[in-house]
């Protein structure tokens, strides 16, 4: 990184590439760079230690896979739990406590004006359920941290999406009509 004018290096926020002190370490659970549970999670088991590392490197990979990206940030989504510079921002999960084999996940952007929010919580929707063999559940659910403006309108949108998905057993076309699920030789988009 090339020094900036006052001769300090200054990381940044806008590229995968930032120095990787930035980061906390992959294999470690950090709670101070972790957003709260929230109440999507409230009564349910909150992954925590080596559970939520596990079920994060999952993440890490299928996040890959389908192309989950935070655009301002150029990076896969799944680094953003570990961007110290954004300790309340992420995603944190439960298993349902009433539903076996359901688990939780809510994402808190970094700001309550997000723009991707919408995007980054759906693209994440699709690849945890798209791709649910790469882990023990048989759904998860999303939903947005209360705290962003638009939160209860795009939680509404997720609660549809997962009703379509249970009832298909397949996670929507996002270019297809109500009710029409992709073809399963063609790769969908995560979106």
């Amino acid at each position: 990184m090339a020094p900036h004018r006052s001769g300090m290096d200054i990381p940044s926020p806008f590229s995968g590439s930032a120095d990787e002190e930035t980061f906390a370490p992959e294999e470690e659970f950090v709670p101070a760079h972790l957003p709260d549970p929230g109440p999507f999670l409230a009564d349910h088991d909150v992954l925590t230690g080596d559970d939520h590392v596990g079920f994060h490197a999952t993440t890490r990979e299928l996040f890959e896979k389908r192309g989950v990206y935070d655009i301002t940030f150029g990076y896969n989504l799944a680094r953003l739990n570990r961007d110290t510079r954004h300790p309340d921002a992420g995603y944190r999960y439960a298993e349902d406590t009433e539903e076996s084999g359901v688990l939780r996940a809510v994402f808190t952007p970094t700001t309550e004006f997000c723009p991707q929010m919408e995007t980054l919580a759906t693209g994440s929707f699709r690849a945890w359920n798209g791709l649910s063999e790469a882990h023990d559940y048989e759904l998860v659910r999303v939903r947005v941290d209360p705290m962003h403006n638009n939160a209860e309108a795009v939680n509404v949108a997720l609660s549809a999406l997962e009703r379509e998905y249970r009832e298909t057993g397949s996670v929507p076309d996002p270019d297809a009509p109500t009710g029409q699920t992709p073809d399963e030789d063609v790769p969908s988009s995560p979106f």
